[in-house]
């Protein structure tokens, strides 16, 4: 009789579970959505390349799939909060700017060079991922620059994302 687990004992696992995925605010803001995008297309692209002739391009897409998903957990769980010794913005710029060119540079490769269906498919959805991570940096950069503007007068770092859509000159 003692083996029965009240319906209580199984919330503390539920809510540690649930605390890995994002949440909702984050999901729904202009960041959560590209980095949710980046993480896709960047699976997508890997999973091509590795059904394809061009699978010496195979890091690339994962090593970027990787970065996008522990940034997407870094900033819904606000780990980025607690560890001030990174500039995450800086970071996160970095990261977007390095994988549009890699991205740009292998989808053209791949689909210029090789003639398999799936080498294609690599190389569009390698476009598409260039196109959200360019934009992700030129948001990021937009960022940057109006907390820069404002002469970075509070004393932390600027927002890790942005819910309004204007953009800036």
């Amino acid at each position: 009789m003692g083996d029965i687990e009240s319906p209580d004992s199984n919330q503390p696992r539920q809510a540690g579970f649930l605390a890995l995925l994002p949440s909702k605010d984050f999901v729904t803001s202009r960041k959560g959505q590209l980095l949710i995008a980046e993480v896709v297309l960047s699976f997508i692209a890997f999973v091509c390349f590795v059904a394809s002739t061009a699978a010496a391009f195979v890091t690339a897409p994962l090593i970027e799939f990787l970065f996008a998903l522990f940034l997407l957990f870094a900033y819904s769980t606000k780990i980025n909060q607690r560890f001030k010794g990174f500039h995450w913005p800086l970071m996160d710029f970095l990261r977007c700017v390095s994988a549009s060119i890699i991205f740009f540079i292998i989808s053209i490769i791949s689909v210029s060079k090789y003639v398999d269906a799936a080498s294609k498919a690599a190389g569009v959805f390698g476009f598409i991922a260039t196109i959200v991570f360019a934009l992700d940096f030129y948001l990021i950069f937009n960022d940057l620059a109006n907390f820069l503007k404002q002469g970075g007068e509070s004393a932390e770092e600027p927002p890790p994302y942005n819910n309004s859509d204007s953009d800036s000159d």
